[in-house]
């Protein structure tokens, strides 16, 4: 099995190649699919590379296919569909002026030593001998369950924003309408199910700072925060009502 360092460095020419598609289309919306598949191919080397018990290993490369693939292929058509980059993407642009393309190199680049970090946690999963039944289980229900919604909460958007009636509305339909975010909230949940899964492994209890750095980015990072400040800017008061209602991220019923 190659080094983890070769991974690095492959995921970094990745995202290079993925930089440069970005100048040619004018969407940075790509790095997205990049982090996605380019996440799910590296864990699942180091899953199928390792030598530790099989029943995690296994339950954990469903888990990660299940993910990697339903998310990448989501924002890949997403990317390939939309004729204007997404409003995160836009706005860096705009504030970034001349210097966009360095900063959007660095960022694509950061992606891929943070794609690379996520993907050394099914190095310990792929090396673990040690396993609970009780928490494999639970964690890859978990798991499942958070796909399963992150997916249906994708396709509830999709379908609101394809009615040409609700141009310019907010979707309140199905999850949305408990959450201003469930799909944060279910690839945040996501997260969880590997530092169940890895009960019993060496370094196995480092992986709780997954589901922490990831309810970092999306409440603080590249999640909320701009997709909020998008959505104000073509919203306007209909979606500062919203967010007086509805919860940011845990899903619970509006406030009156």
């Amino acid at each position: 099995m190659p080094s983890v360092w070769f991974y690095l460095i492959a995921l970094i020419l990745v995202a290079t190649v993925m930089w440069w598609r970005q100048r040619q289309t004018g969407n940075a919306g790509w790095v997205d699919v990049f982090w996605s598949w380019g996440t799910g191919a590296t864990g699942l080397m180091f899953l199928v590379g390792g030598d530790g018990h099989l029943v995690p290993r296994v339950l954990a490369m469903l888990l990660l296919l299940c993910w990697s693939v339903r998310l990448g292929g989501h924002i890949y058509l997403r990317v390939r569909r939309e004729t204007h980059e997404d409003g995160r993407y836009a706005a860096m642009r705009e504030a970034l002026g001349g210097k966009t393309q360095p900063v959007f190199l660095l960022f694509f680049w950061g992606q891929a030593l943070l794609a690379w970090l996520f993907a050394l946690t099914f190095k310990v999963i792929g090396e673990q001998d040690e396993w609970s039944l009780l928490a494999v289980s639970f964690g890859t229900l978990l798991g499942l369950l958070a796909i399963a919604g992150e997916g249906l909460a994708d396709r509830q958007l999709n379908r609101f924003k394809s009615d040409p009636a609700n141009k310019g509305k907010t979707c309140r339909q199905g999850l949305w309408y408990y959450s201003r975010h469930p799909n944060y909230f279910f690839e945040w949940l996501h997260w969880i199910s590997y530092p169940l899964i890895a009960m019993g492994a060496s370094f196995g209890g480092w992986l709780w700072l997954l589901p922490l750095a990831m309810f970092l980015f999306l409440w603080f990072v590249t999640g909320i925060p701009y997709t909020e400040r998008q959505a104000i800017k073509t919203r306007g008061d209909d979606y500062r009502d919203y967010q007086r209602t509805t919860s940011a991220f845990f899903p619970r019923r509006p406030s009156p």
